[in-house]
């Protein structure tokens, strides 16, 4: 479980959608977001971040520790 005060580092899904782009937190369940740059996209996913910790502090729940990592992988055509 994550400490308040503590600066943790979570991965943040994008993807390229018709309209713009979305965004998810793998190891923050239900933390989406969506804007239509991808600069609008990661600050609008940093603020969805900020308020879903925030919600889940104020009702006692624990935050989860980061696990999820990703890395690019090539695959020959």
């Amino acid at each position: 479980m994550a400490e308040q005060g503590k600066t943790s580092e979570y991965l943040v899904v994008y993807e390229k959608t018709p309209t713009g782009y979305s965004a998810y937190v793998p190891d923050l369940p239900s933390c989406i977001s969506t804007g239509p740059t991808l600069q609008d996209t990661k600050k609008n996913m940093q603020e969805a971040i900020g308020g879903h910790l925030s919600v889940m502090r104020e009702f006692g729940d624990a935050i989860p520790l980061p696990t999820t990592t990703a890395e690019p992988m090539k695959i020959p055509a």
